[in-house]
This record gives structure tokens, sequence and C-alpha cells, in this order.
């Protein structure tokens, strides 16, 4: 029995000394080690993949300056204990994706004032070692809306929300703006279906918009996967998609999708780790547009070629040279008001 206790000590030791030899060799390299909390999974072809796609970008971008653990299927009920296990680890930077996890963000940053700790979309500042990101995905919102009142046969057009808040209403609102640039007269189905990763209940407000007459549709968030399969359902129809997430040009479903901006991370983590580096712990938000690289565009051009008309390109190309060359042209997104449409 002492014999089993001391090897298991020594097992224990061993394990301790190189676990702490990691850490030196990280301290050497100048590592950030950085944790992601995410309710839903890291390929859930929208809002977790987007954060999880931008850390392993920027650790291709910063060789040797990125540390990186994840934690899935966490409901913010649940985040405060993946938290605190994290910064007792001696975690740098522990982020938790989505503005739901506010509140978590607020107590831990307190109890642990040593560590920085961000949370998004938010413009919110909440202490000084708590970062924030907000999107500015009018910006996106408006190119799948030039899009969408280009490409409508029936002059109808769905856009289906996770809730009105945050970058979702920002990209709804630009949505609208870009639709009524192009084909003044086309009508908008807007509907929220309360939840972010319901997919279910998104498929059935795409089901019910398309019965509608729309032909076009759109939304944001992981829900939308579940709008983008009722779409796909239509397989010999004229109805099609515009995204929020270029993975979901990539899945099967996404023959229907004919172009899709996304959240480029990478920025954001960049921008963290830079901050980190100045001894800048928090008390900041880091806006993501296209003007600074938080926002990539591409075409399907692979799968809808057909849909990408001369007036598409044109008036999405100039759309981005413009945003990508001041910031803030959409400013007034906030004067959409749905009850008109």
């Amino acid at each position: 029995m002492k014999r089993t206790i001391a090897l298991v000590l020594i097992a224990v030791l061993a394990v301790g000394i190189a676990f702490a030899a990691g850490q030196t060799e990280a301290a050497k390299a100048g590592a950030v080690k950085i944790a992601l909390i995410v309710e839903n999974t890291v390929d859930d072809k929208g809002w977790c993949q987007a954060m999880h796609d931008g850390i392993i970008a920027a650790q291709e971008q910063l060789p040797g300056r990125i540390e990186y653990a994840k934690v899935e299927n966490t409901k913010p009920v649940d985040a405060g204990s993946a938290v605190r296990q994290y910064a007792n680890l001696g975690y740098d930077l522990i982020i938790c994706h989505g503005a739901q996890y506010k509140n978590t963000i607020i107590d831990a940053a307190k109890e642990f004032p040593d560590i920085s700790f961000a949370f998004g979309t938010s413009s919110d500042i909440v202490g000084d070692n708590v970062f924030t990101y907000m999107p500015e995905s009018e910006e996106t919102g408006y190119l799948s809306g030039l899009i969408a009142g280009l490409t409508t046969k029936t002059n109808i057009v769905g856009l289906i929300g996770p809730v009105d808040g945050g970058d979702a209403a920002r990209y709804n609102r630009g949505f609208v703006m870009g639709v009524q640039k192009v084909n003044p007269a086309c009508k908008i189905l807007v509907g929220h279906i309360g939840s972010f990763s319901d997919t279910v209940k998104s498929g059935e407000f795409a089901q019910a918009d398309i019965q509608s007459g729309a032909d076009v549709l759109t939304g944001s968030s992981q829900q939308a996967l579940g709008a983008l399969r009722a779409v796909a359902d239509y397989k010999d129809k004229d109805i099609w998609w515009v995204g929020q997430d270029l993975a979901q040009i990539s899945i099967p479903e996404g023959y229907k999708c004919i172009a899709a901006s996304s959240y480029n991370y990478a920025a954001v983590i960049i921008g963290l780790v830079e901050n980190l580096d100045a001894g800048i712990k928090g008390g900041l938000c880091i806006p993501m547009n296209f003007h600074n690289g938080g926002f990539v565009f591409g075409f399907n051009e692979a799968k809808c070629a057909d849909k990408i008309t001369p007036a598409i390109k044109t008036a999405v190309e100039e759309a981005l040279a413009n945003m990508k060359k001041t910031a803030g042209l959409l400013h007034n997104y906030t004067d959409v008001d749905y009850t008109k449409l």
C-alpha cells in the first residue's frame, strides 16, 4: 500500500514538474494563454466556429505567441465554474463568446483582477480587466441586402433573426438598408425566433416566409443554419440564401448560398494580444468592420455563378470599396423602423 502511494506521488510530482517546465517554456516564448468558452460547438458553421477559426488563424499569424484551450456546450449558468478553472490554471485571457455571459465575466473579473477577460458582442465597458468586441455588422447585412434586393423575383425577402439586439440587430437593419437601396418596392419579412441556437424554430420561420412568397432569405448567428436548411429543401425552386458565415458556402446546403460574409475574429485576437503586450488588461471595446479587416466577404462562384449577375457584382464591389476606405458609413442603421416595412 505504501509502495503504491509512493509511486502515485512520484507520478504526480513528475507531471507537476513537466507542467511547470511547459509554463516556463511558454513564458520564455512570450506565449499568451487564451481560453474560449462557447455555448454551442466550434463547428456550428456560425457564431462559435467564427471565433474558434479566428483564434486558430491568429495562432498562425503569431507563431508561438498563443496557447489555446476551449470549452464547448457551456450555458451561461454553468460558465462560472469553467471560467474559474482556467483562471486558477493561470490563463492570461478568458473569452466567453456571447453577450449572455456578461454577468459571469463581470463577477469573474472582480474575483481575478490580475487576469484579463473578454466577451461580445457588446460595446459596454464593464471593468479595467475586461475587453469587449462589437462587430459593426450593419456592413455585412448591407451587402446581403444588396444581393437579396437584386436577386428576388417575387419582390419578397425573408429575414430570420435570433433576437433584436447586439450585432444581430445591426445585421438585420443593415440588410433592410441594402434591400431598400437597390429595390425600394421589395417587401421585407422580419422575424425574431428568440434564440441564438434554436435551429428547429429558425427552420419553421423560414418555411413560413417561403410560404408567404419570400424567395431570398438570410439570418445571423448559429440559429440561421436551420433557416438555410429549410431553403435547401427547395432543391428545384428559385429560392436562395445569403449568409452571415462563409462556412455556410462549403456545407451541403451551401449550393443555395449565393454569398456570405464572416467575422474575422483573428483581427480581434491579435488586437487583444497587442493590448496585453502593451500592459493594457482591459477597459476597451474593439470594433470590427471592413475598414480594419474585421470582416471578410465572398461570393459562391463555384455553386451559384449564374445568380451573381453583373449588377450584383458592381453593387457589392462599390459598397465594399467604400466601407474598406471609411468606417462608419452606415451609422444611421438605427433609423430603420420595422413597423414601416
